[in-house]
């Protein structure tokens, strides 16, 4: 049987409001039935349970919001890349609204690993008396063992500070990553108590992964 040829559309969107508190399973419940709303002529999977093809980019902390997240979906015929979002668009909810297709080839990384370094930005109660400082390590804790990570294995450069602002950027790395609400959790920690009696505590109000890179972009 000769081989069909399959269209690989890169598909950028925001998760925002209150569907960041999707699951990621939950995510990709939503994300294919707007493929489906929208009527692009997805291609399904051979075997006994025939699935869309669809492949969904490297999961978010429920909570954490996303302003270029990605899923690759595999058409079975060409749709013009601007038509393709016209009807993403149309059947997406505002919180979960893509932004951008592309065409990418059929050897280009999948969308969970195209993007080693991620950027993000926390938005707290308040800005703090002085910057909180960086742990040296995280511990955590999975299925009653615990393991150890380094955080200058997985942070880029230093956080920025800009009033309750803070940016920051994290590599993935073959060997596992650090969940940026584990970092944030893990700074927090180590505040001490506020500088004037009955101060605000700084609290953690919102994060959201603003960019994601891909490594022929910082070569």
């Amino acid at each position: 049987m000769p081989e069909v040829r399959l269209f690989r559309l890169r598909v950028f969107f925001c998760k925002g409001g209150r569907l960041a508190l999707l699951s990621h399973l939950e995510l990709a419940r939503a994300l294919e039935r707007t493929v489906r709303r929208a009527g692009l002529p997805y291609a399904v999977s051979q075997g006994f349970s025939p699935h869309m093809r669809i492949a969904f980019g490297a999961a978010l902390p429920v909570g954490v919001g996303g302003l270029q997240e990605c899923f690759d979906l595999s058409l079975a015929s060409y749709v013009a890349p601007d038509k393709a979002l016209e009807a993403l668009v149309a059947t997406s909810a505002e919180d979960l609204m893509p932004h951008t297709c592309n065409y990418i080839g059929s050897k280009a990384p999948a969308a969970s690993v195209a993007y080693p370094l991620c950027a993000y930005e926390a938005r707290f109660s308040r800005a703090p008396e002085a910057p909180l400082p960086v742990p040296e390590t995280v511990t955590l804790t999975r299925k009653s063992k615990e393991k150890v990570l380094r955080v200058a294995d997985y942070l880029e450069g230093e956080p920025v500070w800009d009033g309750d602002r803070l940016t920051f950027a994290l590599w993935s790395r073959p060997t596992g990553s650090l969940r940026c609400d584990t970092l944030v959790e893990a700074m927090l920690a180590q505040q001490g108590a506020p500088a004037a009696p009955g101060g605000e505590t700084l609290q953690l109000v919102s994060l959201t992964r603003t960019a994601q890179h891909a490594l022929l972009n910082l070569l």
